[in-house]
């Protein structure tokens, strides 16, 4: 697959099978093989602030991993190898979270896809806020046939 970036959310959407309100990657900005950095645009808009917690919005953790675990995903179906495949999460080790992520915020996030054989790999993610470690986490995933 030829990509141009950075990837805006049209080009996105034509890799990962995730649609709103459950697309958590807005834009990205590099990949290099298994390496892929990018970032999601938080919004106090988003369903999940509605109960997460109205008086004081903080973006779920469980949502931050799976921002970073669609974030990797872009990384191995940008891959013609993988043209077919949608990338199941099968496990999270590991993950802290280390700062919250609030409606205004930009979380840049990125992921190295650092053991792949057969259909199952492991990513490293970590995301960011102005700079700061927010989370981290590694995530396993399994390759499975689209249909």
């Amino acid at each position: 697959m030829e990509l141009s970036l950075p990837l805006y959310v049209e080009e996105i959407q034509k890799i990962l099978p995730h649609r709103y309100p459950f697309l958590l990657v807005d834009r990205v900005t590099e990949i290099d093989g298994g390496k892929v950095k990018g970032y999601k645009l938080v919004t106090v808009n988003e369903p999940h602030f509605t109960g997460h917690f109205p008086e004081y919005a903080i973006m779920p953790g469980v949502l931050i991993v799976e921002a970073m675990a669609q974030l990797g995903g872009v990384a191995i179906l940008s891959q013609p190898t993988f043209a077919g495949k949608r990338p199941l999460l099968s496990g999270i080790d590991g993950a802290r979270f280390r700062g919250q992520v609030r409606p205004g915020d930009k979380l840049d996030m990125e992921v190295e896809i650092d053991r792949l054989k057969g259909r199952i790999g492991r990513g490293i993610g970590k995301a960011y806020v102005d700079g700061t470690l927010v989370a981290e986490a590694t995530i396993l995933f399994a390759l499975v046939d689209a249909e």
